[in-house]
Protein backbone atom coordinates (compact mmCIF):
# COMPACT_ATOMS: atom_id res chain seq x y z
CA UNK A 1 0.00 0.00 0.00
CA UNK A 2 3.06 2.17 0.96
CA UNK A 3 4.29 1.91 -2.89
CA UNK A 4 1.49 2.74 -4.46
CA UNK A 5 0.97 5.88 -1.98
CA UNK A 6 4.41 6.89 -3.28
CA UNK A 7 3.54 6.44 -6.50
CA UNK A 8 0.63 8.18 -6.70
CA UNK A 9 2.26 11.51 -4.87
CA UNK A 10 5.25 10.70 -7.32
CA UNK A 11 2.74 11.15 -10.93
CA UNK A 12 0.72 14.42 -8.23
CA UNK A 13 3.92 15.67 -8.42
CA UNK A 14 4.84 15.18 -11.53
CA UNK A 15 1.86 15.83 -14.14
CA UNK A 16 0.44 18.34 -12.09
CA UNK A 17 -3.33 19.63 -11.60
CA UNK A 18 -5.66 19.27 -13.99
CA UNK A 19 -8.48 21.06 -12.39
CA UNK A 20 -11.78 21.06 -14.15
CA UNK A 21 -15.10 22.83 -13.45
CA UNK A 22 -18.12 20.71 -11.99
CA UNK A 23 -21.26 20.01 -13.43
CA UNK A 24 -20.25 21.40 -16.63
CA UNK A 25 -22.41 20.19 -20.02
CA UNK A 26 -21.30 16.33 -21.37
CA UNK A 27 -21.39 17.73 -24.54
CA UNK A 28 -20.38 21.85 -24.56
CA UNK A 29 -20.55 24.22 -26.99
CA UNK A 30 -16.14 23.99 -26.72
CA UNK A 31 -13.59 23.65 -24.51
CA UNK A 32 -11.06 25.44 -23.29
CA UNK A 33 -7.89 24.88 -21.10
CA UNK A 34 -6.35 27.39 -19.18
CA UNK A 35 -2.17 27.10 -18.87
CA UNK A 36 -0.64 28.81 -15.32
CA UNK A 37 2.61 29.39 -13.42
CA UNK A 38 1.00 31.36 -10.37
CA UNK A 39 4.38 30.85 -8.20
CA UNK A 40 6.58 34.37 -7.92
CA UNK A 41 4.80 37.82 -7.90
CA UNK A 42 1.96 37.58 -5.84
CA UNK A 43 0.21 40.15 -8.14
CA UNK A 44 0.19 37.20 -10.77
CA UNK A 45 -0.89 34.87 -8.23
CA UNK A 46 -3.87 36.93 -7.09
CA UNK A 47 -5.38 37.60 -10.47
CA UNK A 48 -4.66 33.58 -11.61
CA UNK A 49 -6.67 32.91 -8.62
CA UNK A 50 -9.29 35.09 -9.43
CA UNK A 51 -9.32 33.79 -12.96
CA UNK A 52 -9.99 30.43 -12.13
CA UNK A 53 -13.39 31.16 -10.18
CA UNK A 54 -14.19 33.77 -13.43
CA UNK A 55 -13.68 31.48 -15.91
CA UNK A 56 -15.58 27.93 -14.56
CA UNK A 57 -18.56 30.40 -13.68
CA UNK A 58 -18.93 31.45 -17.36
CA UNK A 59 -18.24 28.25 -18.30
CA UNK A 60 -21.71 27.15 -16.37
CA UNK A 61 -23.18 30.01 -17.54
CA UNK A 62 -22.53 29.94 -21.52
CA UNK A 63 -22.40 26.10 -21.77
CA UNK A 64 -18.65 25.46 -22.59
CA UNK A 65 -15.54 23.37 -21.12
CA UNK A 66 -13.02 25.11 -18.53
CA UNK A 67 -10.08 23.34 -17.48
CA UNK A 68 -7.01 24.51 -16.03
CA UNK A 69 -3.62 22.79 -15.77
CA UNK A 70 0.00 24.55 -13.87
CA UNK A 71 1.82 21.56 -15.75
CA UNK A 72 3.28 22.98 -19.15
CA UNK A 73 4.34 19.39 -20.27
CA UNK A 74 0.55 19.15 -20.97
CA UNK A 75 1.28 21.81 -24.00
CA UNK A 76 1.49 18.87 -26.46
CA UNK A 77 -0.14 17.97 -29.49
CA UNK A 78 -2.85 15.05 -27.93
CA UNK A 79 -3.45 17.10 -24.84
CA UNK A 80 -4.06 20.39 -27.10
CA UNK A 81 -6.55 18.01 -29.54
CA UNK A 82 -9.36 18.12 -27.24
CA UNK A 83 -9.98 21.67 -26.58
CA UNK A 84 -10.75 24.59 -28.94
CA UNK A 85 -9.34 27.42 -26.79
CA UNK A 86 -5.69 27.87 -25.01
CA UNK A 87 -5.32 30.46 -22.60
CA UNK A 88 -1.93 31.82 -20.64
CA UNK A 89 -2.94 33.24 -17.59
CA UNK A 90 0.58 34.72 -16.12
CA UNK A 91 3.73 33.15 -17.99
CA UNK A 92 4.25 31.13 -21.23
CA UNK A 93 5.89 28.00 -22.15
CA UNK A 94 9.57 27.33 -22.03
CA UNK A 95 10.76 24.26 -23.49
CA UNK A 96 11.61 23.89 -27.43
CA UNK A 97 8.95 21.07 -27.03
CA UNK A 98 6.17 22.84 -25.40
CA UNK A 99 6.77 25.62 -27.74
CA UNK A 100 6.54 23.79 -30.70
CA UNK A 101 3.37 22.30 -29.96
CA UNK A 102 2.05 25.55 -29.27
CA UNK A 103 2.99 27.13 -32.84
CA UNK A 104 1.50 24.45 -34.67
CA UNK A 105 -1.75 24.07 -32.64
CA UNK A 106 -1.97 27.99 -33.59
CA UNK A 107 -0.85 27.36 -37.17
CA UNK A 108 -3.84 24.54 -37.27
CA UNK A 109 -6.68 26.66 -36.46
CA UNK A 110 -6.59 27.09 -32.79
CA UNK A 111 -7.78 30.07 -30.38
CA UNK A 112 -5.62 31.72 -27.64
CA UNK A 113 -6.27 34.42 -24.89
CA UNK A 114 -3.06 35.78 -22.98
CA UNK A 115 -3.17 37.81 -19.90
CA UNK A 116 -0.42 40.35 -19.07
CA UNK A 117 2.92 38.43 -17.70
CA UNK A 118 1.92 35.31 -20.55
CA UNK A 119 3.49 38.64 -23.17
CA UNK A 120 6.94 39.79 -21.13
CA UNK A 121 10.26 38.96 -22.67
CA UNK A 122 13.17 41.27 -21.34
CA UNK A 123 17.15 40.18 -22.34
CA UNK A 124 19.04 39.30 -19.07
CA UNK A 125 16.15 38.90 -17.21
CA UNK A 126 14.84 35.84 -15.97
CA UNK A 127 12.44 35.34 -18.79
CA UNK A 128 14.58 36.01 -21.90
CA UNK A 129 13.77 37.14 -25.11
CA UNK A 130 14.85 33.63 -26.62
CA UNK A 131 11.46 32.96 -29.02
CA UNK A 132 11.20 34.83 -31.64
CA UNK A 133 8.13 33.82 -33.40
CA UNK A 134 6.15 34.22 -30.22
CA UNK A 135 6.84 37.63 -29.47
CA UNK A 136 7.39 39.24 -32.85
CA UNK A 137 5.53 37.31 -35.21
CA UNK A 138 2.64 35.76 -32.74
CA UNK A 139 2.71 38.90 -30.69
CA UNK A 140 4.48 41.40 -32.65
CA UNK A 141 4.88 43.36 -29.96
CA UNK A 142 9.11 42.06 -29.12
CA UNK A 143 10.15 42.78 -25.88
CA UNK A 144 9.11 44.46 -22.71
CA UNK A 145 10.11 48.08 -22.04
CA UNK A 146 8.67 49.44 -19.14
CA UNK A 147 5.45 49.86 -17.01
CA UNK A 148 3.65 52.34 -15.45
CA UNK A 149 3.43 51.70 -11.45
CA UNK A 150 1.94 51.48 -8.91
CA UNK A 151 -1.48 49.70 -10.52
CA UNK A 152 -3.68 52.22 -11.73
CA UNK A 153 -6.94 52.21 -13.54
CA UNK A 154 -7.00 53.56 -17.22
CA UNK A 155 -9.47 54.40 -19.76
CA UNK A 156 -9.32 52.60 -22.61
CA UNK A 157 -10.90 53.69 -26.26
CA UNK A 158 -12.07 51.47 -28.97
CA UNK A 159 -9.92 51.48 -32.00
CA UNK A 160 -12.08 48.42 -33.94
CA UNK A 161 -15.41 49.25 -33.13
CA UNK A 162 -17.10 46.42 -35.57
CA UNK A 163 -14.33 43.42 -34.19
CA UNK A 164 -16.51 40.83 -32.52
CA UNK A 165 -14.76 41.40 -28.82
CA UNK A 166 -16.55 44.98 -28.78
CA UNK A 167 -20.18 43.86 -28.98
CA UNK A 168 -21.40 46.08 -26.53
CA UNK A 169 -18.69 47.98 -25.32
CA UNK A 170 -18.27 51.41 -25.18
CA UNK A 171 -16.05 53.61 -27.26
CA UNK A 172 -14.43 54.29 -24.01
CA UNK A 173 -14.57 52.81 -20.43
CA UNK A 174 -12.28 53.09 -16.94
CA UNK A 175 -10.45 48.93 -16.41
CA UNK A 176 -9.96 47.62 -12.92
CA UNK A 177 -6.48 48.68 -11.56
CA UNK A 178 -3.79 47.08 -13.46
CA UNK A 179 0.33 47.29 -14.10
CA UNK A 180 0.38 48.71 -17.81
CA UNK A 181 3.21 47.69 -20.48
CA UNK A 182 5.03 49.14 -23.35
CA UNK A 183 6.42 47.23 -25.62
CA UNK A 184 9.34 47.16 -27.98
CA UNK A 185 8.00 47.59 -31.37
CA UNK A 186 4.54 50.05 -32.79
CA UNK A 187 2.24 47.37 -33.15
CA UNK A 188 0.47 50.48 -35.81
CA UNK A 189 3.44 49.76 -38.00
CA UNK A 190 2.22 45.80 -38.62
CA UNK A 191 -0.50 45.01 -40.97
CA UNK A 192 -0.90 41.71 -39.30
CA UNK A 193 -2.00 43.38 -36.26
CA UNK A 194 -5.17 44.78 -35.31
CA UNK A 195 -5.46 47.01 -32.47
CA UNK A 196 -8.78 46.51 -30.31
CA UNK A 197 -8.24 49.13 -27.29
CA UNK A 198 -5.56 51.43 -26.10
CA UNK A 199 -4.70 54.09 -23.54
CA UNK A 200 -6.92 57.13 -24.11
CA UNK A 201 -5.27 60.27 -23.17
CA UNK A 202 -7.71 61.12 -20.63
CA UNK A 203 -5.89 58.84 -18.69
CA UNK A 204 -2.48 60.77 -18.71
CA UNK A 205 -0.99 60.97 -15.92
CA UNK A 206 -0.84 57.01 -15.78
CA UNK A 207 0.53 55.86 -12.52
CA UNK A 208 1.86 57.25 -9.09
CA UNK A 209 5.72 56.33 -9.21
CA UNK A 210 7.26 56.83 -6.94
CA UNK A 211 9.74 56.59 -9.65
CA UNK A 212 9.32 59.31 -12.41
CA UNK A 213 9.85 57.14 -15.14
CA UNK A 214 6.60 55.12 -13.71
CA UNK A 215 4.76 57.76 -14.77
CA UNK A 216 3.29 58.08 -18.38
CA UNK A 217 2.23 61.60 -19.64
CA UNK A 218 1.84 60.90 -23.11
CA UNK A 219 1.93 58.61 -25.56
CA UNK A 220 -0.09 55.69 -27.70
CA UNK A 221 -0.02 52.59 -25.77
CA UNK A 222 -2.40 49.41 -27.24
CA UNK A 223 -3.57 47.06 -24.62
CA UNK A 224 -5.63 44.58 -26.58
CA UNK A 225 -4.71 43.17 -29.83
CA UNK A 226 -5.02 40.47 -32.07
CA UNK A 227 -3.01 38.86 -35.17
CA UNK A 228 -4.80 38.34 -38.44
CA UNK A 229 -3.00 35.20 -39.04
CA UNK A 230 -4.17 33.32 -35.94
CA UNK A 231 -7.50 33.26 -33.34
CA UNK A 232 -5.96 35.21 -30.62
CA UNK A 233 -6.19 37.69 -28.51
CA UNK A 234 -4.00 39.53 -25.87
CA UNK A 235 -4.84 41.58 -22.77
CA UNK A 236 -2.74 43.51 -21.23
CA UNK A 237 -4.63 43.05 -17.94
CA UNK A 238 -3.67 40.60 -15.38
CA UNK A 239 -2.00 42.06 -12.55
CA UNK A 240 -3.56 43.43 -9.11
CA UNK A 241 -2.43 45.80 -6.57
CA UNK A 242 -1.14 44.54 -3.55
CA UNK A 243 0.50 45.78 -0.86
CA UNK A 244 4.15 45.45 -0.95
CA UNK A 245 5.12 48.30 1.12
CA UNK A 246 3.77 47.25 4.46
CA UNK A 247 5.21 43.20 3.53
CA UNK A 248 1.39 41.99 3.98
CA UNK A 249 0.51 41.23 0.52
CA UNK A 250 -2.71 41.60 0.92
CA UNK A 251 -4.78 42.47 -2.08
CA UNK A 252 -6.27 46.04 -2.61
CA UNK A 253 -7.71 45.22 -6.08
CA UNK A 254 -9.02 42.86 -8.92
CA UNK A 255 -9.54 42.57 -12.09
CA UNK A 256 -12.85 40.58 -12.74
CA UNK A 257 -14.42 43.54 -11.02
CA UNK A 258 -14.68 45.38 -13.74
CA UNK A 259 -18.02 44.79 -15.85
CA UNK A 260 -16.89 46.17 -18.84
CA UNK A 261 -13.66 44.34 -18.92
CA UNK A 262 -15.48 41.05 -17.88
CA UNK A 263 -17.57 41.54 -21.14
CA UNK A 264 -14.96 42.13 -23.14
CA UNK A 265 -13.05 39.24 -21.64
CA UNK A 266 -16.29 36.87 -22.45
CA UNK A 267 -16.93 38.44 -25.73
CA UNK A 268 -13.52 37.58 -26.83
CA UNK A 269 -13.65 34.16 -25.30
CA UNK A 270 -17.01 33.23 -26.99
CA UNK A 271 -15.73 34.74 -30.38
CA UNK A 272 -12.42 31.96 -29.83
CA UNK A 273 -14.69 29.24 -29.72
CA UNK A 274 -16.65 30.05 -32.35
CA UNK A 275 -19.65 31.49 -30.75
CA UNK A 276 -18.90 35.07 -31.22
CA UNK A 277 -22.23 36.18 -32.80
CA UNK A 278 -24.29 35.05 -29.75
CA UNK A 279 -23.52 36.86 -27.07
CA UNK A 280 -23.70 36.70 -23.90
CA UNK A 281 -23.90 39.07 -20.85
CA UNK A 282 -21.23 38.78 -18.14
CA UNK A 283 -21.46 38.79 -14.40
Amino acid sequence: MKTIQRLFLFLFATLGVIHQCPAQQDQPAFKVIAFFTARNDPAHISFVHEANKWFPAMALKYHFRYDSTNNWNNLNDTFLARYQVVLFLDTRPETPEQRKAFETYMQRGGGWMGFHFAAFALPGSAVPDNWPWYHNQFLGSGNYVSNTWRPTAAVLKAELKKHPALKGIPASFRTAPNEWYRWQHDLRKNPDIDILLSIDSSSFPLGTGPKPQEIWHSGYYPVVWSNKKYRMMYFNMGHNDIDYEHHTNQELSFTFTNPVQNQLVLNTLLWLGGQGNQGGKAQ
